[in-house]
């Protein structure tokens, strides 16, 4: 699938750019294509071919993309490895995936002829994308061609194969070891997109390449979102250009939406998905009520079937909650050589998502935290979500974390990790109480507090509920 796609988008797009870091430096279509026919070429001559596993350890950058297709050519599986991880991290996934080669440089382009193309196969694998790790050690997920496809499917519509070109300049906010490069990277080169990749991520980088590209279309997770609206350079820099922002991942709190729907002027989506999902999963509109936009996930997007189920596996009702569960096309075949989490993750065809949810009567999801975070304060039970949620509209909150921390009495308490709007005029735990009393129950708020200058993520921008736990402790 991959290699007709490249071959298809230099012949329809020829110089214009796929790809710009962040010196300027650019990898035209054409480049793309001939180059990967090289390095193709270079991994057949090491004995590589269909079913080899290669991973790249590299970070996102033209070599990366090069080395996915040319991957993609001979009919090996690419595994993207986070360059930010440590290197006992590095090393203990390495040992979990087994990879035949891997790529931790620029590879060499061979002169000789690259492979003869592949026939079509959609049962042939293709990536391996390992989940973020917040819950655990990562896990790689296993994507096939067709999962591809119907992703392509859920992104672009059901007239996809038709469709060619009407892309634009991209930022690539994540790196491209993430589920939202690897399984979304055919769609992007049938649209002719400009991705446009930073070295690192900071906000002021991504607010000047905003600015200097006129990116219509900004693609964040949350946190990464909220450090924007911290930032200086939003204020000295016109980003007017911005027209939607798509927050993936999961749910963004209702001050941040709020806040980025004024600062920039621009439409807001939230994405709920995983890597299991292959990115796709639900969605609020661009043009939703606030009912919908700051306190949902929208409803489910094409092709995404969503149950919400008890501990007995029987679905619940509307306004109830339980485990979110999601069947597509696009989720994955499985964890790398691990069956017994796959078996634990996918029952009867749907992903447990381990996610706690609610479903409205027409069909509006609403998050209500994970399974695993809920604990358990004098006999009733917590879910830090719903408790986020509200204390981030406090005007002095600008990020809000809830863990618990045990407590001779109750069992467990909850500990406010918060990231204070102004430091030196930080909001007291009586404040936060206050405030929170007005939607939750006393036995919900926090009774201890940290302030922090930013809360721990992992390597993927999501929140690490590991390092937090470490925060509320010492």
């Amino acid at each position: 699938m991959l290699p007709d796609i490249v071959k298809e988008a230099a012949r329809r797009f020829g110089d214009a750019p796929v790809l710009v870091d962040q010196l300027g430096l650019e990898l035209s279509y054409a480049e793309l294509d001939r180059r990967s026919d090289g390095v193709a070429a270079t991994f057949a001559g090491h004995g590589l071919g269909e079913g080899s596993v290669i991973a790249l350890c590299i970070g996102s950058s033209f070599d990366y993309l090069i080395a996915y297709i040319a991957a993609a050519k001979i009919g090996a599986i690419t595994a993207g490895v986070n360059p930010s991880l440590a290197p006992a991290e590095r090393d203990a996934l390495l040992a979990r995936l087994g990879p035949d080669l891997v790529v931790d440089a620029p590879v060499t382009e061979s002169a000789v002829a690259a492979p003869a193309p592949l026939p079509p196969d959609p049962e042939r694998i293709v990536a391996i994308v390992f989940t973020s790790g917040t819950t655990g050690p990562p896990k790689g997920a296993v994507f096939r061609n067709r999962q591809l496809e119907a992703i392509c499917e859920a992104d672009l519509g059901p007239g996809w194969r038709e469709r060619w070109g009407g892309g634009g300049p991209m930022l690539a906010s994540t790196q491209f070891a993430h589920v939202g490069f690897m399984t979304k990277l055919p769609w992007y080169l049938r649209t002719g997109i400009t991705m446009h990749v930073l070295e690192r991520w900071r906000a002021s980088d991504v607010i000047e390449a905003v600015a200097r590209h006129r990116i219509a279309t900004l693609g964040v997770v949350a946190p990464q979102l909220a450090l924007m609206l911290r930032h200086p350079a939003l204020d000295e820099l016109d980003v007017s250009c911005v027209e939607r922002i798509i927050a993936g991942g999961a749910a963004s709190p209702p001050a941040l939406v709020r806040a980025a729907r004024q600062r920039f002027g621009a439409a807001y989506s939230i994405r709920y998905s995983s890597t299991e999902s292959g990115g796709v999963g639900l969605g609020t509109d661009f043009d939703a009520p606030d009912e919908e936009a700051l306190f949902t996930v929208g409803r489910p997007r094409h092709g995404v079937e969503v149950r919400v189920i008890d501990a007995d596996g029987a679905e619940v009702g509307p306004g109830q909650t339980g485990e979110l569960c999601l069947r597509t096309p696009a989720m994955f075949d499985g964890y790398w050589r691990d069956p017994e989490a796959t078996e634990r993750t996918i029952v009867d065809g749907w992903i447990r998502t381990g996610d706690l949810a609610a479903r409205s009567e027409d069909g509006l999801v609403t998050l209500k935290g994970r399974t695993k975070e809920m604990y358990i304060r004098g006999g009733y039970n917590v879910a830090p979500a719903e408790v986020e949620a509200v204390l981030s509209d406090h005007p002095l909150v600008t990020s809000v974390a809830i863990a618990p921390r045990a407590d001779d009495v109750m069992g467990e308490i909850g500990v406010a990790v918060v990231v204070p709007t102004i430091p030196e005029a930080p909001p007291t735990l009586a404040d936060l109480r206050e405030f929170g009393a007005e939607r939750l129950a006393r036995w919900k708020l926090p009774e201890a507090l940290v302030m922090v200058d930013a809360l721990p993520l992992t390597s993927m921008q999501k929140l690490d509920r590991a390092a937090l736990a470490v925060t509320v402790r010492t």
